[in-house]
C-alpha cells in the first residue's frame, strides 16, 4: 500500500509539476521579475497553481481513457486527486517562496521544490488507499 500511494503520488506530482512549474518558467522567461510588481506575484503563483492542477487532471484523464472511457476518466481523474493536488501545489509554491522570494524556478530548487510537493500529497493518498482501497470515489 505504500509502494501503491508513492506512485499515485508520483504520477499526480509529474501532472502537477508540467503545468506549474510550465507556467513559472513562462512567467520567467517572457517577463523581467523586476517589471511585475510585488503585488502580482499572488496572481502568478495562482496562476501556476491552476495550471498545475489542471495539468494534472488532464494526464490522468488520458491515462484512465482506454479503461473507464472519456466521462468517467474525466470524473474519476478530478475526484481522486484534487485534495492531493492542491496540498502538492501550494506545498511547491510554499517551498518556492522561502528558497526564492519569487516564483522562479531553478535547478538548484527544484529538488526541494518537488520534494515539498510529494511529502505534502503522499499522506494524503496513502490514508485514502488505506481508507477506500483506491484513490478516487
Amino acid at each position: 500500500m505504500i509502494v501503491r500511494s508513492a506512485k499515485n503520488t508520483l504520477g499526480c506530482l509529474i501532472g502537477c509539476a508540467i503545468g506549474d512549474l510550465g507556467a513559472i518558467f513562462l512567467f520567467q522567461k517572457y517577463f523581467d521579475p523586476e517589471s511585475i510588481p510585488q503585488e502580482l506575484w499572488t496572481l502568478v503563483w495562482i496562476i501556476a497553481m491552476s495550471s498545475g492542477i489542471c495539468t494534472s487532471i488532464i494526464l490522468e484523464t488520458i491515462i484512465l481513457w482506454k479503461q473507464l472511457g472519456p466521462k468517467e476518466a474525466f470524473n474519476t481523474a478530478l475526484g481522486m486527486s484534487l485534495i492531493s493536488m492542491v496540498l502538492m501545489e501550494v506545498a511547491m509554491n510554499i517551498a518556492d517562496f522561502a528558497m526564492m522570494g519569487e516564483p522562479a524556478i531553478t535547478w538548484s530548487i527544484l529538488p526541494f521544490t518537488l520534494g515539498a510537493g510529494f511529502l505534502a500529497a503522499w499522506p494524503y493518498n496513502f490514508w485514502r488507499l488505506k481508507k477506500y482501497g483506491r484513490c478516487c470515489h
